[in-house]
């Protein structure tokens, strides 16, 4: 089992193997703004992660990641010469940016099309582009009814408190 150190993301926390912050130069890069979905050709063990120390690394169950694959979110892994797959930096970090997607609320089918776009190349960034700025309104227009929800909250905590103080005075 890879020893685990929680790290610090942009907007979340995640997990990541001891073996990829001490081994990999691909360490601290932000592969939400890949444009490809591959670095380069990597050689070595501690480059390549298993789909379990993928799994590990960003809470997905292997069933997930399979899954992801099959309908073609993920591109299809390498394989080492005993036919399990290897996974790069990279792909660690486009299944991290597919996680922030999901997170968001955006359907699997939305997913797809985006990652089709993200693999033709630049010519469909002004797709994408569209694409993400429709979750954005989304994703802001949830955030404003959640903060209407928010103080409704703060309101009944204010108001009970004060009548719990009042009741022991």
């Amino acid at each position: 089992m890879v020893g685990m150190v929680r790290g610090v993301g942009r907007d979340t926390i995640y997990r990541v193997p001891t073996a990829i912050r001490k081994t990999s130069p691909f360490w601290g890069l932000d592969f939400e703004r890949t444009q490809s979905c591959r670095v380069g050709i990597m050689n070595t063990r501690t480059e390549l992660l298993t789909i379990q120390e993928v799994a590990e690394a960003t809470g997905l169950s292997v069933h997930t990641l399979r899954y992801y694959e099959r309908i073609g979110l993920i591109h299809s892994i390498g394989r080492a010469q005993n036919t399990h797959r290897r996974y790069s930096m990279e792909d660690v970090g486009w299944i991290e940016f597919l996680m922030k997607l999901r997170a968001t609320g955006m359907p699997i089918q939305q997913m797809l099309v985006y990652a089709e776009l993200q693999r033709q190349g630049d010519e469909t960034l002004p797709e994408r582009l569209e694409m993400l700025r429709e979750l954005r309104r989304n994703v802001e227009a949830r955030i404003d009814e959640l903060q209407q929800h928010l103080k409704v909250i703060r309101y009944k905590i204010e108001l009970y408190g004060e009548q719990v103080a009042a009741r022991t005075r």
